[in-house]
């Protein structure tokens, strides 16, 4: 895993997309991936669980993934919510491009990934999904959750995946502090060392 510098904006080597053939959605589909991403050889084992665990996403509404990659967290959200708009984002701009491209090749013009920058922030979100960068950091991290948590709809419900030994419950416990409350944070369910927690908007 290049983990040294997936975060970055503009990753060092070359952009050299390579095909990727994976399953979403319950079909196989044929994509690509690059070098200098997260995870660029498959689904990673947190994002499997995510995608095993969640219930299907509001099917008319807006919806994100946070910190997309190559896309599979918000490839599928498009693919089991084709009336949605599905909105993707990533501070690795080689993974806005490989999930646009992505996208495209499915045919999914419900998707659009872009840098964090480029959302509306007037944008309120029914359904988010994400398997957060942990590894950014303690405080990187805090401050991506409530950036993007608050924007949840009333009504609307995150879920995230989060490794056991990499602070899951701690996270929870820190989420259910800072947010304000409107805000519910709940345990789901434990899976291969990971956790879903679940954040949900009082509906008014």
């Amino acid at each position: 895993m290049e983990s040294a510098h997936y975060f970055s904006a503009q990753p060092a080597g070359a952009f050299t997309r390579k095909p990727l053939t994976v399953e979403l959605a319950g079909e196989t589909r044929r994509l690509q991936t690059s070098s200098a991403i997260f995870s660029p050889d498959g689904i990673d084992k947190g994002t499997a669980v995510l995608l095993a665990a969640v219930p299907a996403p509001a099917p008319q509404g807006k919806l994100l993934d946070i910190g997309c990659g190559w896309g599979p967290i918000a490839l599928t959200m498009a693919l089991r919510a084709p009336h949605s708009q599905v909105h993707a984002v990533d501070v690795n701009e080689r993974c806005v491009t490989l999930t646009n491209e992505n996208a495209a090749l499915l045919g999914l013009g419900n998707l659009t990934a872009s840098t964090p920058d480029a959302v509306d922030p007037e944008l309120r979100f029914d359904t988010i999904w994400s398997n957060p960068p942990i590894r950014i950091g303690k405080d990187e991290l805090h401050a991506l959750l409530l950036l993007w948590l608050p924007r949840l709809a009333p009504g609307g419900s995150a879920w995230l995946v989060v490794q056991k030994n990499l602070g899951s419950d701690s996270l929870q416990r820190w989420l259910a502090a800072e947010l304000d409350g409107s805000f519910t944070v709940t345990r789901e369910s434990t899976s291969k060392s990971f956790r879903i927690l679940r954040v949900r908007k009082a509906p008014h």
